[in-house]
């Protein structure tokens, strides 16, 4: 499926001056593999680890995921300027500021998986976990912000860089694809060890005084093994894929700034200030937390609401194996009508297939159609945004030919939106399954907690996704203004 844009990527090499090699393109495609594995991780998991396994309250789990994912979102343009203002060492200016944070972020992932000796006491495993998670999401964040602003640096043209986002977020769907196959398989020791105490409980309940079936379980000791080795293993593949990129991959040289220095808040000024800039990120905002919110509890909601919690793990595969196969045909797609084009038929896509989902319950096979198109609807979010943030770091060059050296500072602040989005679904999730009831390792939930997924899942989602596509469709970079910005940035040059 990739067969079109390898070939168009050949033709580009051959009449074009400094194409991007594949084995380049592949190098800088795998380094993204350890962002993605580890956040469909902690999006499908992480929750129902807090809530089920170390048996917090519902409480202290939505005030760790709101403060973790706004720590992480407030990071990234901290960490774009740092990167911006460095120095440019043997490696390159952005690359050694990956390699040098992958370890920490390896400790730093499987400890948020450890349950430490005084789980007993709430305030001690609220300060651990809090502590953990935002030390993980640092160093992801010095990770991951160079690592995509790589793609302003990799040479070629800009029909070379659309072709290497192209494949980046191929093998990130493909990511997403294993971890999910990982963390499935968490997920069913889960299942398995959860209705398996959940009957034990039934019975001896039943012999003493059959008191209603909603009382917790026992702490689910398998599950904590599977926690574990599934974070070692996400760990070892970090270690793997970020040598790939140091070892593949080459940062070419960009401009250096010319004149004076600014300050960090002028620079972020200028960037909030370019409509373009603006009008993207707000769309990505709105959509990003539509998509994390109908994802984030799609898990519960199969669990508690639709009764297919054991095919949990074949209805995330039919969703990012129908991402995975969608990108490349995106990819064609918007090369032929053009990036919003593209944009304005994939996401809408997610509309109607949430609509399904919260109509019909334990229907495996209509729920696998549906995920499909839920899955081609997630590659346009994956693809789309990215691809367009660079037209959009090339508009503000040319229409600020004094300041460079703001690559990074553009992907972080776009970083920043998506996690930030990220850290309002799951915050707003949690805490309104606190406020319907929701009772930690509870077998059968209360009637406000199943209204409540029903709306987590498709409403307010699909609300907040109308409103990214306004925002989207004040985007002013259409297909001829992309081409002028192209021909003029030529003739600079």
């Amino acid at each position: 499926m990739l067969h079109t844009t390898l070939s168009s990527d050949l033709l580009v090499t051959m009449r074009g001056r400094g194409g991007i090699p594949l084995c380049t393109k592949l190098c800088y495609a795998v380094g993204g593999i350890p962002y993605q594995m580890t956040n469909i991780a902690m999006a499908f998991s992480f929750q129902i680890f807090l809530l089920d396994i170390v048996q917090m309250e519902p409480l202290f789990v939505s005030l760790i995921l709101f403060i973790n994912r706004a720590w992480d979102a407030l990071t990234d343009p901290l960490v774009g300027y740092l990167v911006s203002r460095s120095r440019r060492s043997p490696i390159g200016k952005l690359l050694h500021w990956s390699v040098l944070s992958m370890p920490l972020g390896v400790l730093s992932y499987a400890l948020l998986w450890f349950i430490p000796h005084t789980a007993a006491s709430s305030s001690a495993t609220v300060a651990w976990y809090l502590t953990v998670s935002c030390l993980f999401e640092t160093f992801m964040s010095c990770y991951h912000v160079p690592y995509t602003s790589l793609n302003m640096f990799l040479g070629g043209s800009e029909r070379d860089r659309d072709s290497a986002t192209a494949y980046r977020m191929s093998v990130e769907v493909l990511a997403m694809l294993l971890a999910a196959v990982i963390q499935g398989q968490v997920l069913r020791v889960y299942n398995s060890e959860r209705e398996s105490s959940c009957v034990n409980l039934d019975i001896n309940h039943s012999e003493l005084t059959n008191p209603t079936s909603s009382e917790p379980t026992a702490p689910l000791h398998l599950t904590r093994v599977a926690f574990m080795t599934s974070a070692l293993v996400l760990g070892a593949l970090f270690f793997l894929c970020c040598m790939l990129l140091f070892l593949g991959v080459k940062e070419q040289s960009g401009k250096s700034a010319i004149g004076r220095r600014r300050s960090y808040l002028k620079d972020l000024k200028m960037l909030i200030g370019h409509i373009s800039y603006q009008r993207l990120v707000l769309g990505f905002l709105f959509s990003s937390l539509a998509f994390q919110m109908s994802l984030g509890n799609f898990a519960l909601f199969c669990i508690h609401v639709a009764g297919l919690g054991a095919q949990f793990q074949n209805l995330m595969l039919a969703i990012l194996v129908a991402a995975a196969v969608s990108v490349p045909l995106w990819q064609m797609i918007l090369v032929r009508l053009g990036k919003k084009s593209t944009l304005f038929i994939g996401l809408p896509l997610l509309i109607p297939a949430l609509i399904v989902f919260v109509s019909v319950t334990e229907n495996f096979p209509v729920y696998v159609v549906v995920c499909v198109l839920v899955g081609a609807s997630v590659a346009t979010l994956f693809l789309l945004p990215w691809s367009m943030l660079p037209d959009v770091v090339d508009d503000f060059t040319l229409q600020n030919p004094c300041c460079t050296d703001l690559e990074p500072l553009f992907f972080s602040c776009s970083c920043f939106c998506n996690k930030l989005g990220g850290g309002l679904s799951a915050g707003i999730s949690t805490m309104t399954l606190h406020l319907t009831g929701y009772k930690t390792g509870a077998c059968i939930p209360g009637e406000g907690v199943v209204t409540a997924l029903r709306l987590l899942l498709a409403p307010v989602p699909i609300v907040l996704l109308l409103v990214g596509l306004i925002f989207f469709y004040l985007y002013p970079i259409n297909e001829t203004r992309r081409q002028q910005i192209q021909h003029d940035l030529e003739r600079i040059r």
